[in-house]
């Protein structure tokens, strides 16, 4: 630690009644450590300088339907453990369905489906699927199957400085597979391109979701809005458990002094015992104060890239599939969601879609009406029923911040969620957990946040769920 930053020492006294605890952030991290800390003893304050919670998980109301249209769709897998502990805590567990075949197409309208066998154990479950996919050679399959089992027994200090690209190449892929299969997986669930991605988080996906559990790769899709979901439900649960939230309350200033540490709250300092910042990451500088502002746990974060994520919204006159939801594989568009009523679409006659275009930069110059062409254009060739309807409207959504980028190197940037200020704990997917920027990795840089806190509090409290546990086959093969 500098030694220019005169610091208190002292932790926070376990004998002290309700030490007060704010929570800078509503986003996912922030909840979660608000759900891990609550009914522990402690006062709990929830601030947010927005009006609402959910951070990027949020939605925005349609000015023609009046309905909640969430910006971009957030899915989560089976493997999300933490997520799926943090929705059965707060109630909210049956607001999620359960998708266990993923539909794959190419742009001639063919189609493969990916299902676990329940004859299987992992990681074998898939094979049957992953050997029938159509948009790849039997050769290229093998291949693909050869390379997972490779990744699988790889050391992950081998992958951390080298992109999902150079290892596939290395190790015998094909342009197309690597574009048509480890692309379609990946993009997606890094939130970034594969020529910029580290294989060591492409290993932490491959492995959790597809190769030691046959749960890990099912896709467990809101059946709500985001915003009921993670700012209605949980205002109203959060309540109950009596953590305040105080909404449309921006933070600034944060120091550390004897008390603890004391920060500015729409213009008026305040003082707690502790306080987790769970904001991103390139606001994380713009809340501390000089002195906290210059710790090396927040050096990195200015060196952190973002990537892009853009959400291209459809409303149509009638529905082009009866599918939940498509992987479109070797195209513009990425991933399509649908999200109306099959015979009534939103209750006006429109059908809505949503498609996904993760690692977006290579849009961001072009004409947004031109992109929303291209991805009709798509849609059209690849489901029928699209070459019929009207596009009555369109709305594309576009965040050049989405995530954080995932490139080699980046786990030497993320801080632990403990700094070396006694009262000061960090929250975000971009903190370490192991995991790419996720909604399970907000979720358990939350819970890592409260274990850190309940520690200083004298409280050695498990809050973090278990991974899946792997089946015989894979604890085997798996490292």
């Amino acid at each position: 630690m500098n030694d220019a930053v005169n610091l208190p020492s002292q932790p926070m006294s376990p004998g002290a009644a309700r030490p007060r605890v704010a929570i800078i952030g509503g986003g996912l991290a922030g909840l979660a450590a608000a759900v891990g800390l609550a009914n522990r003893g402690l006062d709990i304050e929830l601030i947010e300088a927005r009006r609402r919670l959910g951070g990027r998980a949020a939605s925005f109301q349609d000015t023609n339907s009046g309905e909640a249209v969430d910006y971009c769709q957030h899915i989560s897998m089976g493997c999300c453990t933490n997520l799926a502990d943090f929705c059965q805590r707060t109630g909210t567990a049956d607001l999620f369905r359960i998708d266990r075949t993923m539909h794959l197409f190419t742009r001639d309208g063919r189609s493969s489906t990916l299902r676990g066998s329940r004859l299987l154990p992992a990681p074998l479950h898939l094979a049957p699927g992953l050997l029938r996919l159509h948009f790849l050679s039997l050769r290229e399959r093998l291949g693909i199957g050869r390379a997972m089992l490779q990744l699988a027994r790889a050391r992950p200090a081998e992958l951390a400085t080298i992109t999902v690209a150079q290892w596939l190449q290395a190790h015998g892929q094909s342009t197309r597979a690597i574009e048509r299969f480890w692309g379609a997986v990946l993009v997606s669930a890094l939130g970034e391109s594969v020529d910029r991605s580290s294989m060591l988080h492409a290993q932490k996906v491959f492995v959790d979701a597809y190769l030691t559990s046959s749960q890990g790769y099912e896709l467990h899709v809101p059946r709500v809005s985001l915003a009921e979901l993670y700012d209605q439900r949980l205002t109203e649960w959060l309540a109950r458990q009596n953590v305040r939230l105080r909404l449309g309350s921006p933070v600034e200033g944060l120091d550390p002094d004897d008390h603890g540490i004391s920060m500015a709250i729409n213009g008026n300092t305040e003082r707690f015992d502790a306080a987790i910042v769970a904001v991103p990451w390139h606001r994380v500088k713009q809340l501390l104060g000089p002195r906290l502002a210059s710790l090396p746990e927040v050096a990195g974060l200015d060196s952190i890239d973002a990537a892009p994520i853009a959400g291209v919204h459809l409303w149509f006159d009638r529905q082009i599939t009866t599918l939940e939801h498509a992987a479109l594989v070797d195209m513009l568009s990425q991933w399509l969601f649908r999200r109306s009523d099959l015979t009534t679409g939103d209750g006006s006659g429109e059908h809505y879609y949503q498609v996904v275009i993760s690692a977006s930069r290579h849009i961001a110059g072009r004409e947004r009406a031109a992109v929303v062409a291209e991805v009709c254009d798509e849609l059209r060739d690849v489901f029928p029923a699209a070459r019929q309807a009207q596009l009555l409207r369109w709305k594309m959504v576009a965040d050049p911040l989405a995530v954080f980028s995932v490139r080699p190197g980046i786990e030497a940037l993320r801080p632990q969620q403990k700094t070396s200020a006694p009262a000061l704990f960090l929250a975000g997917d971009w903190t370490q957990t192991g995991w790419p920027s996720t909604m399970e990795g907000a979720v358990r840089s939350g819970y890592l946040a409260a274990e850190a806190v309940l520690a200083a509090q004298g409280q050695a409290t498990k809050v973090l769920a278990p991974d899946l546990r792997r089946g015989w086959l894979a604890r085997w093969l798996v490292r």
